[in-house]
């Protein structure tokens, strides 16, 4: 079983069809489908079903692939042993919820990058429904993220980075505009989306509507000019909660409580670069109480 058709199998499941894998692993077709029809022939049974052009995991197929992702995690990690030394260095790819994105990682990247110059370092969206799989199929090294208190999932080691909260906000400026009875929402796929609905659904006798928007940046923005309400993490508004531009309405908030999570799969092989980026980020989270810089060397 060689370790180029069980990439060339996993390839074909990700992307949906021979074609596409053979353009993503560049080869030619016809050694895409020698790839399969040999592993094929080694496990004596078929992995997937061609409907015309339309390709399908056999039942073998499926209880096939976990084992074929195994195998492929298990060789690139042993390559990473011998390769690595004590010395961060290499690639390391790290998953980012948007809020976080903009607000609280930028301080911890550039601790990072200073400290470990020879880290090849990229920072990627995470997606919320699929996250599991970015973090099993190694698009991403570790994700951070909001979650609400408690979030727990059996596939992934989590870590609790810190708390934080959600807060009702509207505009200073405009607090008694027409527009107060409007709740400025983010997409379905962010993790706090249910606590806003669940709130909106208690406020039902003041008929509050909502409005969905893409962004943290574009709710924020809409808040400011009176276009509605909006209910954000604190970290998010803090800038405009200090300057006087929002102002934080009470709420019962309170008891669906959030925090910033760390999580890597659970047979995830913790690299150097991945243990420096840990390291680096609680230094950064305990620095007064605050994302600080840092100063001195950083010891692993």
């Amino acid at each position: 079983m060689e370790l180029r058709h069980l990439i060339t199998f996993r390839t074909i499941v990700d992307l949906g069809g021979f074609n596409k894998a053979a353009q993503e692993l560049g080869y030619a077709q016809s050694s895409i489908t020698a790839h399969i029809k040999e592993l094929e022939t080694e496990l004596g049974y078929p992995l997937f079903d061609r409907l015309g052009k339309k390709v399908t995991l056999t039942q073998t197929g499926r209880r096939f692939l976990p084992y074929a992702l195994d195998i492929i995690t298990l060789y690139t990690k042993s390559k990473e042993m011998i390769k690595e030394s004590d010395e961060p260095s290499g690639e390391l790819t790290i998953g980012v919820s948007e809020s976080l994105m903009i607000y609280w990682i930028p301080t911890i990247i550039m601790n990072f990058t200073e400290h470990y110059p020879n880290v090849q370092l990229t920072v990627k969206s995470i997606k919320y429904e699929n996250l599991t799989d970015q973090l099993r199929k190694g698009e991403i090294d570790v994700a951070i993220l909001v979650e609400t208190a408690g979030w727990t999932t059996n596939e992934l080691t989590i870590t609790k980075m810190e708390d934080t909260r959600l807060s009702l906000i509207q505009s200073t400026k405009y607090k008694n505009h027409f527009h107060q009875h409007t709740m400025l929402v983010t997409e379905n796929a962010c993790s706090w989306r249910s606590i806003i609905d669940e709130y909106v659904k208690t406020m039902e006798q003041v008929s509050m509507r909502k409005i969905e928007l893409p962004g943290i940046e574009a709710i924020k923005k809409c808040v400011l000019s009176g276009l509605g309400k909006a209910i954000l993490p604190d970290f998010t508004v803090e800038e405009e909660m200090n300057s006087g531009e929002l102002v934080e309405i009470q709420t019962n908030l309170d008891n669906t409580p959030l925090a910033i999570y760390s999580a890597v799969h659970r047979d995830k092989w913790l690299s150097v670069n991945l243990e420096a980026f840990f390291n680096v980020m609680n230094k950064c989270k305990n620095v007064d109480g605050e994302h600080g810089r840092l100063s001195g060397e950083l010891h692993q």
